[in-house]
């Protein structure tokens, strides 16, 4: 039961994930940008490759190639959750945000055969790829991720040393 946490949160990721897809499917015509902030805009894309479009020209075997990608990385992922002690409540977060968004684009990509991205930052001439809520869900569990490996573990290693 621990780890039911996790999976809701997982979950909730995927949810978020796919009304904010479906929104934008059925608001925004499809590469028209739709400015919100100096800095943000909307707009309608659809990605048939992996982050940043990779290999979204290659021909259709990335999609299946992707989606086995996905489905073992969050196999894994929600093995280790399994079995994460229950203090690791950063890590066990993180893992979730990762889970969620990787399979909040597997549905995209097994049912559409792309991902559905929206959201577009850009900063003067410069710009930022557009992604979705998946994908933030998942820089954030990487970025928190990092953080737990960096410092929170140290601080365990250093708290607990091995003797």
């Amino acid at each position: 039961m621990k780890v039911l946490r996790w999976y809701l949160l997982a979950l909730a990721v995927i949810v978020l994930d796919h009304v904010t897809k479906y929104l934008a499917s059925a608001n925004l015509e499809y590469g028209e940008l739709v400015p919100l902030l100096p800095v943000l805009d909307l707009t309608l894309l659809h990605n048939r490759g992996a982050a940043f479009s990779f290999l979204s020209d290659a021909g259709g075997w990335q999609r299946w190639f992707f989606t086995a990608v996905a489905v073992g990385v969050s196999a894994w992922i929600a093995l280790w959750l399994h079995r994460l002690p229950a203090g690791k409540c950063w890590l066990a977060a993180s893992l979730a945000l990762i889970l969620g968004g990787a399979l909040g684009n597997l549905i995209d990509r097994v049912v559409l055969g792309y991902v559905v991205d929206f959201i577009f930052f850009h900063w003067k001439d410069s710009y930022f790829p557009a992604f979705n809520i998946a994908d933030a869900a998942i820089t954030t569990g990487a970025i928190m991720m990092m953080i737990e490996v960096l410092f929170l573990d140290r601080e365990d290693r250093d708290a607990h040393p091995a003797g």
